[in-house]
C-alpha cells in the first residue's frame, strides 16, 4: 500500500487542501444526486494514504466530477468488478445524472472545462512581469494599457473554470495586477480619469484576492494618482492606508513604501516638518527590510528610487540645495534598465538647479532627459515636468543662448508622435 502521489499533485495543481477537496466532492454530489454529500477530510486522507486504492459509486463520481478526470488518471486502480473498456467521462457522467433522476442540464458549465491551476495562473503572470518591464524601459503607452486590460480579461476567464481557493485567490491577484498596470500607464500617460476608473476596479479585485502585496501596491497607485490630481488630502490618506496595510505591518519593504508616498503628500501639502519626519522613516524602514522575493512589480523600488522621492520632498519642501543632491545620488544608483525613472530623476535635478539660480547648467541637464529616452515620445508625466521647467527657465533667463537652443529642441521633441 503507498500515498497516491498523483492524486497529491493533482491537489496541489488546483490549489486544494484536504477539507476543500471534501467540500467540493459534496458539493458535485449534490449536484449529481439531488442530495448532500457525506465526504469528510478523513476519506480524503484515506484516498491520498492508499486506504482507499479502487473508490466506487459516489466517492469516485465526486472525484471525476471535481477533476474532471477518469479516476485512472488520479492514481486509481479500476474496480475489481468492472472488465469492461474505461467509459469516457462526459458518458459516465451522463448515466449516472440518468440514474439518479437529476437532468443532466442541471451540470454547470464549468464543471465542462478543464480545471484551472497554479502553472495557469504562473503563465498569466509571467504576461503580466513582461509589461511591468516594458514600463520600466519605456513608461506608460496607450498600447499597454490596452494590452494589460486583455491579460485582466484573460484572467477573468480563467476564474469562470474549476479552480480551488487558492488559485481562484491568485487569480483575482493577477486581475488587480493586472488592471493596477493599466491604470499605471493612464496615470503616466496623465489620463487622469481612466486611471481612476481602473484604479476602482483593481481595488474589487485585490480585496478579493486577499493578497497583502497586492492591495499595497493599488494604496500606491491610489495615492500617486490623487498626487498627479493635486489632491493632496487624498494622495495623503492613501498613503496612510498603505501604511496601515497588512503587507507594510508584516514586511519593512512596504512600510518604507508606504511612509515615503505620505512624505510627499506632507511636503506638498506644505508641511515639511512631518514630510522630513516621514521621509527619515522611509530610509530607517528601508534599511531594516529583509532580503527576500517580492512581487516583480516591486523593482523599481530600492535605494535610488527612494533617493529620487526624496529629491522630490525636498524639493516641495523649498530645500533646493539637499534636493539636487539626492537626485544626482539617484541618478548614480538607477539601473539603466529604468530608462523612464532615470528620466524623471534627471528632470527633479534640472528643476533644483534651476531654482538654485543656474538657469544655465539646468537647461544642460534638462536635455539629458530626451536623450535618455532614446527619442522615444515622453510620457504624460514627464511632460508636466518637463513643462514646469521650460516655463521656470524662460521666467528667469528668458532670451539667453542656451535658452533658445533649451526650447528648439523641446520643438522638436514636443513634436513626435
Amino acid at each position: 500500500m503507498g500515498a497516491n502521489t498523483i492524486l497529491r499533485a493533482r491537489m496541489g495543481e488546483l490549489g486544494l487542501t484536504q477539507e476543500e477537496l471534501a467540500r467540493r466532492m459534496n458539493a458535485a454530489l449534490a449536484e449529481i444526486t439531488g442530495r448532500p454529500g457525506d465526504v469528510s477530510a478523513r476519506t480524503i486522507r484515506n484516498l491520498l494514504n492508499g486506504t482507499s486504492r479502487r473508490p466506487i459509486g459516489r466517492t469516485r463520481a465526486a472525484l471525476e466530477r471535481v477533476f474532471d478526470s477518469p479516476a485512472e488518471d488520479l492514481g486509481f486502480s479500476a474496480p475489481r468488478t468492472t472488465h469492461l473498456p474505461q467509459e469516457d467521462p462526459v458518458r459516465r457522467r451522463t448515466f449516472i445524472t440518468s440514474a439518479t433522476g437529476a437532468t443532466a442540464a442541471a451540470a454547470p458549465l464549468m464543471a465542462q472545462r478543464r480545471a484551472v491551476g497554479m502553472s495557469d495562473v504562473a503563465r498569466a503572470a509571467a504576461g503580466m512581469n513582461a509589461l511591468v518591464e516594458a514600463d520600466d524601459l519605456q513608461g506608460g503607452r496607450v498600447e499597454s494599457e490596452k494590452a494589460a486590460l486583455r491579460g485582466r480579461d484573460a484572467v477573468l476567464e480563467l476564474q469562470q473554470r474549476n479552480a480551488g481557493e487558492r488559485v481562484r485567490r491568485s487569480l483575482y491577484a493577477l486581475a488587480a495586477e493586472y488592471t493596477t498596470i493599466a491604470a499605471w500607464s493612464c496615470i503616466d500617460l496623465r489620463d487622469l480619469d481612466q486611471a481612476q476608473r481602473h484604479l476602482n476596479e483593481s481595488a474589487t479585485y485585490a480585496g478579493l484576492s486577499q493578497d497583502g502585496p497586492t492591495e499595497m501596491r493599488v494604496w500606491i497607485n491610489l495615492s500617486m494618482l490623487a498626487y498627479q490630481r493635486r489632491n493632496w488630502p487624498e494622495a495623503l490618506v492613501a498613503a496612510q492606508a498603505a501604511q496601515a496595510s497588512s503587507a507594510a505591518r508584516r514586511d519593512p519593504f512596504f512600510g518604507s513604501l508606504g511612509r515615503v508616498r505620505a512624505a510627499l503628500a506632507y511636503s506638498a501639502l506644505g508641511d515639511g516638518r512631518i514630510a522630513t519626519r516621514c521621509l527619515g522613516s522611509a530610509q530607517d524602514a528601508f534599511t531594516k527590510a529583509p532580503e527576500r522575493e517580492r512581487p516583480r512589480w516591486t523593482a523599481f523600488y530600492g535605494q535610488a528610487e527612494l533617493d529620487h522621492l526624496a529629491a522630490v520632498v525636498h524639493y516641495n519642501n523649498g530645500c533646493h540645495a539637499p534636493a539636487e543632491a539626492m537626485a544626482h545620488r539617484a541618478l548614480a544608483r538607477i539601473p539603466t534598465a529604468f530608462r523612464r525613472n532615470r528620466a524623471l530623476a534627471t528632470a527633479q535635478l534640472a528643476l533644483a538647479q534651476l531654482h538654485q539660480g543656474e538657469p544655465e547648467q539646468a537647461a544642460a541637464t534638462a536635455r539629458d532627459v530626451f536623450s535618455i529616452m532614446g527619442g522615444d515620445r515622453l510620457p504624460g508625466r514627464m511632460r508636466t515636468l518637463v513643462g514646469d521647467f521650460h516655463r521656470g527657465l524662460f521666467v528667469l533667463a528668458p532670451s539667453t543662448s542656451y535658452a533658445r537652443n533649451w526650447a528648439e529642441r523641446m520643438q522638436t521633441e514636443w513634436s513626435r508622435a
